[in-house]
């Protein structure tokens, strides 16, 4: 048997206002002399940044805020961030936002207590120590990088997106408040959700799958099929926000186990090059690369059709694997996902450097339950362009 493993955070506070009693889930933490709250500006306006800061205050804590995190962060944003705060003595860093800010956060956590810089840490355990301890608290339900020992960055000189993996990188303290993600708009409600989905369906059909693994992506599967439309179409509807929050965490627990796939390295490029956020550009391929798995998964999707609510009783695999691609494909009408590389820039003369750069994503394509060449990934690129 293979061996397989899990990890997370230390401890998860979930539900709705959870936030406003932070202070009472900070545990050791809260003995905290000072912290920084790391953000985005566009978050500032936003009451629940000054309710943290406010629950600190009240703990004695003092604060500061950093909010130059880029959407999409690259190594150069993150080590400008690191040397405006190297020198300063924060005993705690809180993150505050989407999945960049989730992994700003993580990523300058050890470059504080790590004498090394962004680019020698990119890959798997090249951390050597833990860093300062982290709260997370994400905004939007699509990365599940709250629970993972995961973060990306992005390379614009290479025009690629590279993971850090490090046990030292998963936070102390993970607070899921939905109430945060209310009122997300549209684009980054269905972006973000589904990225958590791509999370869960490539950890189900990954070559690391492990019963851990299994548990966490088909109920991540289920919570996001059943929810990411009404979120989507009602933002104030706060159990679908919930679901969608809940779905999202269990997505970053299953690729903690098992890993993403042949999408996401496709998908890394686009975001290094062209910069297509990571949950769109994992939405248009999906149902490409699936259907280009299809011969070797067919029979793995039939409990992932029974999960999207898509069969009841007895079906055939082929059947339930076609349902299944329907519903990805009609996922992206419903919400307005697009289909086209072109509305991005993308030309078919850049399919060959595009495919030539996924093909150095080996971490992620030696996941896929089938082995792509650089002709299968130049040709699944080429189905999104007119």
């Amino acid at each position: 048997m293979n061996l397989y493993g899990f990890q997370t955070a230390r401890r998860i506070v979930s539900g709705c206002n959870s936030l406003q009693s932070l202070r009472d889930h900070l545990g050791p933490l809260a003995q905290a002399k000072s912290a920084l709250l790391i953000t985005q500006a566009s978050l500032l306006r936003f009451g629940f940044v000054q309710e943290i800061l406010d629950q600190l205050s009240g703990l004695g804590i003092e604060t500061d805020t950093l909010t130059d995190v880029l959407p999409e962060p690259t190594a150069a944003n993150i080590e400008e961030m690191h040397e405006k705060i190297r020198h300063r003595p924060f005993e705690l860093y809180i993150g505050v936002g989407g999945g960049s800010v989730l992994d700003a956060t993580k990523i300058l956590s050890v470059l504080k207590t790590n004498d090394k810089k962004v680019v020698d840490l990119l890959g798997t355990d090249l951390v050597d120590r833990p860093g300062v301890p982290t709260v997370l608290i994400p905004t939007t339900s699509g990365t599940g990088s709250e629970v993972t020992p995961n973060a990306i960055v992005t390379l614009p000189d290479e025009e690629l997106k590279i993971g850090i993996v490090s046990r030292y990188l998963l936070p102390e303290l993970v607070v899921m408040d939905p109430v945060l993600t209310r009122g997300l708009p549209k684009p980054i409600t269905a972006a973000t959700g589904m990225d958590a989905f791509t999370h869960s369906f490539e950890s189900f059909i990954s070559n690391k799958a492990n019963p851990i693994s299994d548990m966490f992506a088909l109920e991540s599967i289920r919570l996001i099929s059943r929810s990411i439309a009404a979120a989507y179409h009602d933002g104030a509807d706060l159990e679908a926000r919930e679901r969608m929050m809940i779905g999202s965490m269990y997505g970053g627990m299953a690729l903690t186990s098992a890993g993403t796939a042949a999408v996401h390295a496709l998908a890394y490029p686009l975001g290094g090059k062209y910069n297509i956020p990571h949950g769109v550009a994992n939405s248009m391929l999906l149902p490409h690369v699936t259907e280009f798995n299809l011969d070797v998964i067919t029979e793995r999707l039939v409990p992932v059709a029974e999960a999207m609510g898509l069969t009841r009783g007895e079906i055939g695999a082929e059947e339930a694997s076609r349902l299944v691609i329907d519903q990805l494909l009609a996922w992206t009408r419903e919400l307005d996902i697009p289909q086209n590389l072109e509305s991005y820039g993308v030309t078919p003369a850049d399919v060959p450097a595009l495919a030539e750069a996924a093909m150095k994503v080996t971490r992620l394509l030696n996941n896929n339950p089938k082995k792509v060449s650089e002709e299968d990934a130049a040709a699944i690129y080429r189905k999104l362009l007119p």
